[in-house]
Formats: C-alpha cells, structure tokens, sequence
C-alpha cells in the first residue's frame, strides 16, 4: 500500500454535485472516499454506487451504527449498497459488534468507532464516563479496541493520541484509522475537534489510515493540499520503519 492509498477523504457536502466535483479533483490524490451521515441522508443508498462508478479508490460508508443488534443486522442485511463499501463503523458496544461483523460481506471491514475525536476529558466525564477512564483517554480507547478485536472487528476508528497504545496493546493487526488530523500548515475555523494530531505524527504513531477533510477542503488549491498530506504520510511511514 503506498502512500497515498492511506488518505481518505471525507465527502462532507450536501449533496452529489458537490461530491462528484471534490471525487473528480481529488481522485488522484486519495485513496479512500468517505461517505457520512451528511451525503447520505441527502442522496440516499444511491450515493455509494454513485461514487464507486466515479473512482477506483476505496468506498468508506461512515454510518456509525448505532441501535440494538437485530436492527443494525437487519439494516446491512437489506442495504445492497454495502456491497461497494470497503468499510463501514459501528459504535463500539460487543454485543452490536459481533452481529455486524458476521453479517458484511468478507470484503467489507468494520471498523468499531471508541471515542469520537470532538470529546476531550471533561466531555467524557459529563456523559458519566469513570473517571478514571475520563482523565486518561487512552485507557477507554484500549478498552474498547480490545473489545472490537474480541468481536471479530477488522480495526477501530481513534485518535493520534491514543494509535501507538492500541497498537501495542491489539497488535499491528488490527488497523487503526485516525480523524481529527490537522496538519501545521492548515487554517481550519470553528474547529470542533480537540484531540488532534498532524498527519505525520498520526502515522508515525502507527495509524494504517488518516482521515482528512477540512484542511484540504478549506484550502486554496485544494489537490497540492491532498499532495501536500501524502508527503507528510510518506515521512512518517519512512521514520516508522527506522523505528521498528
């Protein structure tokens, strides 16, 4: 897998002329398209295909399930769209977990979201998260990583903060896709995320994947950004290795 092909790319606009314009720019520079709520609640099932026929990079359904086990089951069951995903998440509960990953087709991996990067300590512990667990993030992710590897679940979804810990506590086997990716050079306003990292320090923690929309987005020429992300994902790859 080279560089590029770790990129993923949100498609956060409001509908399919917009997407199709950012796929149509970006399409050399990524590798992974990201589908969310935004886009698909716009454009329904019918987006995924519609994406898919416009690129040959990866299809990633960001849905984040979330609902008792037999109704997420019955809805993968019923969207044929998921069969152009290359990956979808799901919130990380073990019982919800075990029931989507045995119902995906074997090329589409599930990825257990553990905590949304827009959350920081006190957040956690408003929600009545331990606090414990609150004060130290990187336990909760841990934690709730090893239950998705446990359910059967191909990666997880967290933060640069907390990749170097999964990895050493899951094993390289278990990819690890990182948001909330925001490079030095970057100018996002209104930012509402609040465990960040930059791209470089993302995969040089050890992140398979980086997700990064914003700052490319927002930029002034937005292809030399993506081509800009690349790079730094080139280093960190190259400084890794020298590690390991």
């Amino acid at each position: 897998m080279i560089a590029k092909d770790r990129l993923i790319f949100p498609l956060d606009v409001p509908d399919a002329q917009e997407a199709r314009k950012h796929v149509t720019l970006l399409g050399e520079h990524v590798g992974v398209f990201k589908i969310g709520l935004e886009l698909f609640v716009s454009e329904g099932p019918p987006i995924v295909d519609t994406i898919a026929d416009l690129t040959d990079a990866g299809i990633f359904l960001d849905l984040k399930f979330h609902d008792i086990p037999a109704t997420v089951q019955r809805a993968i069951r019923s969207g044929s769209c998921l069969r152009r995903a290359n990956f979808i998440t799901v919130h990380c509960d073990p019982g919800l977990l075990e029931a989507v990953a045995s119902e995906v087709p074997d090329h589409t991996k599930v990825l257990a979201v553990t905590v949304l990067t827009s959350l920081d300590a006190r957040q956690l512990a408003a929600l009545g998260i331990q606090p414990e667990l609150a004060e130290e993030v990187v336990k909760l992710v841990v934690h709730r990583a090893r239950i998705a590897k446990e359910a059967g679940c191909a990666g997880v979804v967290c933060s640069g903060h907390e990749v170097q810990a999964v990895k050493e506590e899951c094993g390289e086997d278990l990819l690890v896709v990182t948001p909330g990716i925001r490079p030095e050079w970057g100018d996002v306003s209104k930012d509402d995320q609040r465990r960040i990292v930059t791209p470089y320090q993302a995969v040089r923690n050890g992140a398979d994947y980086i997700v990064v929309g914003r700052p490319i987005r927002a930029a002034t020429d937005p292809a030399e950004a993506a081509f800009m992300v690349v790079n730094e994902i080139q280093r960190g790859l190259e400084d890794r290795h020298q590690v390991t």
